[in-house]
């Protein structure tokens, strides 16, 4: 699947995925009131003005971007009907040749994580017959919970040619709580000797307090100090390595998350994961700029897909698109903010 991204991609020189993400707050009132009208104000009527809200932005979009991204919690919070309108939304943008990436960020034990792999990449048996349930091209995966939270995804991806974006270095303002957490981290001669395993033991609080209290220089030599998403990162390129999930475009199907406002740490990260497609959220309304995705890519223009949400399906309550387009004109206001956008990214990439 990533060597179509990447072709669609170079099709419509945008690097750009549409996020999806309907609040009810950015759903025009006629919207709101055609679908209320017809299933009341209930969770059927709000799912309704959700699915008409998507499809008039992708009908005004779809000929300028290679992929979209549904965030299923938007969707969920509506219950079933919910879930519905998010299905009959990755139908629609498959049908009009978008790659849908399934904003999910699931992640769990090894059984719990095959059916969450199932249900978004792979297939399902009911009976005799077998079943695509949501059927995303890609899907976010949340990694914090190890290896055997990621793997059922792998085997995915391998199978079903579908691709994963992991969770790196999100572009929230409190992700450093955990992600930037320092990590001693043993070196290659210290791991031969041994000393990692009094790491991983259940007396690892105590033994880096003592390596630290100590600070014996000559244990401390064995060890450097690592941000967590560096860490996550290297696991991320190793996964990315196996040749089978590698394309012809040279990436692999399974990328990461690193957010636009972070656009340092995604130098560094650029570089630990040079076969790794990045997801870029944090442009616009986050507060990424163009000038701020340059790290992000490689010097072939490629290597990550910048998203964003609310500066697009919302553009028509904010200007410069408030006063030209109105509410009656938001699809109209999305489609020249994707113009807008693709112009600050190529204009960007011209210092690569």
């Amino acid at each position: 699947m990533i060597d179509q991204l990447v072709q669609a991609i170079q099709k419509t020189k945008a690097p750009i995925c549409v996020g999806l993400d309907p609040q009810m707050s950015f759903i025009p009132d006629t919207v709101k009131a055609r679908a209320f009208e017809e299933f009341g104000e209930t969770l059927e009527g709000a799912a309704e003005a959700i699915w008409e809200f998507n499809k008039a932005i992708v009908d005004a979009t779809c000929d300028l971007i290679p992929s979209v991204k549904p965030q299923i919690a938007m969707y969920e919070q509506f219950g079933i009907p919910g879930l519905e309108a998010f299905k009959k939304t990755v139908e629609y943008c498959k049908a009009k040749g978008l790659i849908v990436i399934g904003d999910v960020k699931r992640g769990d034990i090894g059984s719990t994580s095959a059916a969450y792999a199932a249900a978004h990449l792979g297939r399902v048996m009911a009976g005799d017959r077998e079943y695509a349930a949501f059927d995303e091209d890609f899907c976010t995966v949340n990694p914090y919970l190890g290896s055997d939270g990621v793997k059922p995804f792998l085997k995915e991806c391998d199978a079903q040619d579908k691709g994963i974006f992991v969770l790196v270095k999100t572009s929230n303002p409190s992700s450093g709580e955990f992600q930037d957490r320092l990590v001693l981290v043993p070196s290659e001669d210290a791991e031969a000797d041994g000393a990692s395993s009094l790491l991983v033991t259940g007396k690892k609080e105590m033994t880096l307090h003592k390596l630290v209290k100590d600070a014996d220089p000559e244990l401390l030599k064995q060890y450097t100090v690592r941000p967590l998403y560096e860490i996550v990162g290297e696991k991320v390129a190793e996964w990315a390595s196996e040749p089978r999930l590698i394309g012809e475009s040279g990436y692999s199907e399974i990328g990461a998350v690193v957010g636009a406002t972070y656009p340092e740490m995604g130098k560094k990260l650029r570089r630990i994961m040079p076969k790794s497609f990045i997801l870029v959220p944090g442009y616009g309304a986050q507060g990424g700029k163009g000038d701020d995705l340059v790290p992000f890519f490689n010097k072939d223009g490629l290597g990550a897909v910048v998203n964003s949400s609310r500066g697009i399906i919302a553009a028509y309550t904010k200007e410069p698109y408030a006063e030209k387009y109105g509410p009656d004109g938001f699809a109209d206001a999305a489609r020249a903010a994707v113009k807008d956008m693709k112009k600050d990214i190529a204009q960007a990439l011209k210092r690569l």
